[in-house]
């Protein structure tokens, strides 16, 4: 591993590492907050997924999470998005929401993707490895969060690992991607036609399928333009209501998709995490 950068803040040190990754065969980047804490303590871990188009820097940059995690002890992960790199394949027609940007936290099967798309492995196994490693992570306590597409990620992450996650939240998460036209192209592209092979990756579908979480909130703007079209959180809630999952799920005037959103929430996720992060 190499550390890239370093910088203190809120009593802390935000740092961004580089590492080569054997999941996707490629060098990976990721940024971490460690806030300060006495020497042999081990800290919670929060776990940030990015959507379409980002990398670590988006949340890390502009996600307001600092003064929150310091205040209570949590250690906050951005890891990136895709595979990045000489030979990684992206969309041939440069599309924002497919290839280079867009991974979509799944292990694809279909070729050329195969050989590096596999951020599922990356997230679920590799990573969270190098940090217990590395930092002083207590991975005993865990939660997770996204953005959109990364709030898909957290979403089926937190779904198929319950018992290593005790919180999962989600800012404007794509909440059944077999049902809108981002989730039906990538999903199709890196996984095939077979729409068998979309469910553990479908949020909805894996909560009809018997999976729970212990604790499940979502933040929404209610003026986000992917609203209908592309996030669909009613079909989560009505899906969660049928199952029994509990779900909290708030509705946000004025508010859209961008990180302005993100960032007047964050503390709020942030006090509820902790909240159940308690040892």
């Amino acid at each position: 591993m190499e550390r890239l950068n370093r910088w203190r803040a809120h009593d802390g040190w935000q740092e961004v590492w580089r590492h080569s990754s054997q999941a996707t065969g490629t060098a990976m980047e990721f940024s971490i907050f460690v806030p300060d804490h006495a020497e042999g303590a081990r800290l919670p871990v929060v776990w940030f997924l990015s959507g379409l188009t980002c990398n670590w820097a988006n949340v890390t940059e502009k996600g307001a999470f600092r003064a929150a995690c310091a205040r209570h002890g949590l250690i906050f992960v951005a890891p990136d998005t895709s595979p990045r790199g000489e030979g990684v394949p992206d969309d041939p027609e440069g599309a924002f929401d497919f290839g280079l940007g867009a991974g979509f936290y799944v292990d694809a099967t279909q070729n050329p993707w195969a050989r590096h798309y596999r951020m599922r492995s990356y997230i679920e196994q590799e990573l969270p490895a190098l940090i217990a490693g590395r930092f002083a992570a207590d991975m005993t306590l865990q939660g997770i969060m996204g953005h959109s597409m990364g709030g898909h990620g957290a979403l089926t992450i937190a779904l198929r690992n319950p018992d290593r996650f005790r919180a999962v939240s989600a800012f404007a998460p794509i909440c059944a991607p077999s049902d809108c036209p981002w989730g039906q192209k990538a999903l199709g592209g890196y996984l095939g036609a077979d729409r068998a092979a979309w469910a553990e990756y479908d949020a909805c579908r894996l909560i009809e399928a018997g999976h729970r979480v212990p604790a499940l909130r979502v933040d929404q703007g209610a003026a986000d333009g992917f609203l209908e079209e592309q996030l669909k959180p009613e079909k989560l809630r009505e899906t969660c209501a049928r199952a029994g999952q509990p779900l909290e799920l708030a509705l946000h005037d004025g508010y859209d998709h961008s990180y302005y959103f993100i960032s007047t929430f964050m503390p709020a996720h942030l006090d509820w995490q902790a909240e159940r992060l308690k040892a």
